[in-house]
């Protein structure tokens, strides 16, 4: 279930997507000489540079940053939104301060918030991969967003280099493309702090990338390119990530055996340099683990969803009873999460949920301009060339059934997979002439001009007042997502507090119906050393409490649900006003 705010519209961009791609269908069955020798020409030329691998890898991922840089006038460096941005935040500050975990601090209560753990130490519920790109960013250049920049840039190239080892050059740097157009500009995984989808992406196609290179050269170097990938998916989501690098192992190993039959040695060799990588990566985490939870097998998300989840991560887990909420907001939200656990246990609804499920993450890497190649899916079926990427997807489809949530970062290891499946698609679509008319090579030409197209009208989408859902949830909202969101007000208020006198204290109080996501109470890794503290009405003792604890901070009421929020000195009981004096 999506709040109301998410169903109002979605979007008049993805209502153009459609229309578009049904109209490039039309065209290429009317004209399908459509153009066909501008375009030719210009296919020889990009073929001519595609041969040139290092150096498409290399452009793929310098256009993708300095595009995303040149458009910044308009679509300017994100605002944190939803919980998980804050709890990525946390982690990115609180190693950016150059320790693993904080202290709980003494008013925790009032701090309790979505996706952030109070005890036994006060942290981000995540694993530390993405909290360790927005450290990065943040050391390095200022602000955490430049390390998301980085890695998306880091992506497309990665991509583009995995598809190198799969397909033909020229496709290899089309599928580059793509991925700078439907994932480095506009969509949720540039424009938000959570997720970890680009980073996750990135891992995969380091991984797959590797398995064809190395069954083509065993080179120690791709060896190390895999053991990078399986590390990065190891620190940032590893249940994933174990769905891709199983079924790579057991292809490599089957493949090695054959080979270096009676020569083990040569076996162990391959595999020592990624095995050695992924073991250090597991040790880091098993300590960072030990220093945030108390235990070095207790992985992060446990002791935060124990804590306040009454919803499991997987279908055949049952329910949790439900704990007791200090805040309201966190019970409604706890609450809200039940939607889909519920309807993945009627029969009635678990085809359509399911199908629902599959059908927005599709949405999210081809929208409705990719989806034509796929009618050749039957015949990718049947290629040996990417049967194991087949077989891989597959293994991911089996385990989406079994849970509860399906969000597009949750399958971004596979994103490299999924678009070497497309591109090949594309390539029989190429070769399809119905009555010898060449229908399919001018759909494939379409489809990519499309979506260049596509992305100039969402670049325009202000000048030209095109809607686009500001819930990054909604199908419309997950490719073309942009700043204009919830977090905007927020970040005002905290604008207007920090620019005051002196250090602040900013008590939240909310309404009794209101979004569940839409949370205000975060803070960073130095609570108390922050100019501007947020925490969370709860009884008037302790409110009391906080406001003596806080005593040489000026108390505001902030109310988030009012239109617009309402800042308000905070009403100190006399007695404490006296006392403050």
């Amino acid at each position: 279930m999506l709040p109301a705010s998410a169903l109002e519209h979605d979007g008049a961009l993805s209502a153009l997507d459609c229309g578009f791609t049904a109209i490039a269908v039309a065209l290429s069955f009317a004209w399908p000489r459509l153009n066909g020798r501008f375009v030719s020409g210009v296919e020889s030329a990009l073929g001519k540079l595609a041969r040139r691998k290092a150096l498409v890898v290399l452009s793929i991922g310098v256009s993708a940053l300095l595009l995303r840089i040149a458009i910044l006038a308009l679509f300017p460096v994100p605002l944190p939104f939803l919980p998980d941005d804050f709890s990525f935040l946390l982690a990115g500050d609180t190693f950016a301060h150059g320790r693993l975990t904080n202290p709980t601090p003494a008013m925790w209560t009032h701090f309790e918030t979505i996706q952030v753990s109070m005890q036994p130490t006060y942290t981000s519920m995540y694993f530390p991969g993405l909290g360790l790109i927005l450290a990065a960013g943040k050391v390095a250049f200022g602000h955490p967003w430049c390390g998301i920049l980085i890695v998306v840039a880091l992506m497309c190239s990665a991509i583009c280099w995995m598809l190198q080892g799969w397909l033909p050059p020229g496709w290899a740097l089309l599928g580059g493309v793509l991925a700078i157009l439907r994932l480095g500009l506009f969509s949720t995984w540039i424009n938000m702090y959570s997720g970890a989808g680009p980073l996750l992406a990135l891992g995969g196609a380091l991984v797959l990338g590797s398995v064809p290179r190395l069954m083509r050269t065993s080179k120690l170097r791709y060896g190390a390119w895999m053991g990078l990938g399986a590390a990065i998916l190891v620190l940032t989501r590893p249940w994933e990530g174990m769905l891709l690098c199983v079924p790579v192992a057991i292809l490599l190993s089957r493949w090695s055996m054959k080979k270096n039959r009676g020569r083990p040695f040569e076996t162990l060799k391959l595999a020592s340099l990624p095995v050695a990588m992924a073991v250090t990566a597991l040790g880091w985490l098993a300590y960072y683990d030990y220093r945030a939870y108390g235990h070095p097998l207790t992985l992060p998300y446990t002791v935060n969803r124990a804590t306040y989840a009454m919803v499991p991560y997987f279908i055949w887990q049952p329910l949790r009873p439900a704990p007791a909420y200090r805040h309201r907001e966190m019970r409604d939200f706890y609450e809200w999460e039940k939607g889909d656990y519920l309807r993945a246990h009627s029969w009635k609804s678990f085809v359509p949920s399911t199908t629902y499920k599959g059908w927005y993450v599709l949405q999210f890497f081809a929208a409705y301009t990719l989806l034509p190649p796929l009618i050749m899916l039957p015949r990718v079926l049947r290629d040996r060339r990417l049967r194991f990427l087949m077989v891989g997807t597959c293994v991911l489809a089996a385990a989406g059934l079994s849970m509860v949530y399906l969000i597009p970062h949750y399958v971004a290891p596979f994103a490299g997979a999924f678009y070497a499946i497309g591109l090949q698609g594309m390539r029989h679509l190429r070769c399809w002439k119905p009555e010898g008319r060449p229908v399919g090579a001018t759909l494939v030409r379409a489809t990519v001009m499309l979506c260049f197209l596509l992305a100039g009208v969402r670049l325009l989408s202000g000048p030209l007042h095109l809607s686009v859902s500001e819930w990054p949830l909604k199908q419309s909202g997950l490719m073309w997502y942009g700043p204009d969101h919830w977090g905007v007000e927020r970040s005002q208020v905290q604008s207007y507090l920090d620019h005051l006198p002196g250090k602040q204290l900013a008590i939240v109080r909310y309404a009794r119906h209101r979004e569940p996501l839409n949370q205000w109470v975060y803070n960073g890794a130095d609570i108390d050393g922050s100019k501007v503290v947020w925490a969370g009405e709860l009884d008037p003792d302790s409110d009391r409490e906080l406001l003596r604890y806080y005593s040489d901070r000026r108390a505001w009421l902030i109310e988030p649900d009012e239109t617009p929020a309402r800042v308000s000195p905070y009403p100190i009981p006399k007695a404490l006003a006296v006392a403050r004096r």
